[in-house]
């Protein structure tokens, strides 16, 4: 048990002295110290009294670990039966609850299985159960050794149960609550537009959504142009590009965003990839589009977001990339990465025919 080091740990996290907690507690700094110099252990009652005061649960504040491969096929077996949406998982759900209620794995497994089945069924009892689970593995989440699982996350599924039992505005005050970097951004405006009928407050929500994603896009079509290149996939990264380019084309508005210069050189892609197909013809228009967008954009730079088409932003916002500082510069960075001596003669030749 680490028993001295979790009392340490959640004190610290509370941003708390010894002192501040001895008089939370009613006791002298010194009971304080010793507890957390391992030198002596509070009684029963204060451990209980702990816990609560630190929002969690005494198996947590123990730091007792439950190992059962018992415990385990249950999980495994609960997970199989939500997924097959089998009405055997909440029988054998409950069966779990009553042996390890204080377990992570199994409180938050449950927690998904009662949240499915309540919207299978559209039966809120079985929802507001989803939420009580949900609660309570917040508490027990110093159990959690799953990096895809935080409280924030669980919180995002309790605001999902809520909107399943038609709380629309209560689930968007919860997302609202925990949208950390926008995460929540497209839900929030999907339902400010729908089921809370807040037209208004909804389109910032996706606007900032739609920006996010098409930075996301942009990062993800050049992640799939390196793996196909190094895997000689070239097709597929052909295919993926032509498919990002047109959406980021139909996104375009009449004026000068900084979408133009994303496609500069996401054309370069598209030139190196055909390239390595053997289509020159269509690496060579490749890199004229690439060109003639580029120097569309540095005659006039523009990264105001709302140069975009169904963005609608009040507040001043600005577009930022690594591309370079320029469009022309984020092709000369490409260039030099990829060292392609075909696509660099290319290149030269475009540049000579369009300067005469």
């Amino acid at each position: 048990m680490r028993l001295s080091e979790n009392i340490r740990s959640f004190r610290k996290s509370r941003s708390m002295t010894q002192e501040q907690l001895s008089e939370a507690l009613g006791v002298t700094v010194g009971a304080v110290y010793k507890w957390e110099a391992g030198l002596s252990v509070p009684d029963i009652l204060l451990i209980v009294e702990l816990a609560d005061f630190f929002d969690t649960s005494v198996d947590v504040l123990l730091g007792y670990e439950l190992k059962n491969n018992k415990q385990q096929e249950m999980i495994k077996n609960i997970k199989e039966l939500r997924h097959n949406k089998d009405e055997k998982c909440l029988v054998e759900v409950d069966k779990a609850l009553i042996r390890y209620p204080y377990c992570f794995e199994i409180v938050y497994e449950s927690a998904l299985a009662y949240q499915v089945f309540g919207m299978i069924r559209h039966d809120n009892s079985l929802s507001e159960r989803a939420i009580e689970l949900f609660e309570r593995a917040c508490l027990l989440i110093g159990q959690n050794n799953d990096s895809t699982i935080s409280e924030l996350q669980i919180r995002i599924e309790i605001a999902y149960t809520y909107a399943n039992m038609s709380q629309g505005d209560k689930a968007v005050e919860l997302l609202i609550n925990n949208n950390v970097c926008g995460i929540n951004n497209a839900i929030i405006g999907l339902m400010l537009g729908s089921s809370c009928n807040r037209l208004d407050e909804a389109i910032p929500y996706l606007s900032n959504a739609l920006l996010d994603n098409i930075v996301s896009l942009s990062r993800i079509a050049m992640g799939y142009f390196n793996v196909c290149l190094k895997k000689k996939d070239y097709m597929v990264a052909v295919d993926f590009l032509k498919v990002i380019l047109k959406l980021f084309n139909d996104l375009k508005s009449d004026e000068n965003s900084f979408l133009v210069k994303i496609s500069a050189s996401l054309y370069i892609c598209l030139a190196m990839a055909q390239n390595e197909l053997g289509n020159i013809d269509e690496a060579r228009e490749a890199l004229i589009t690439a060109k003639l967008l580029a120097e569309q954009f540095d005659q006039n730079p523009n990264y105001s977001v709302n140069n975009i088409r169904f963005v609608t932003i009040k507040e001043r916002k600005t577009a930022f990339d690594d591309l370079g500082s320029t469009a022309m510069d984020s092709i000369s960075s490409l260039m030099t990465l990829e060292e392609n001596v075909r696509i660099a003669d290319l290149w030269k030749e475009i540049n000579g025919d369009l300067q005469k």
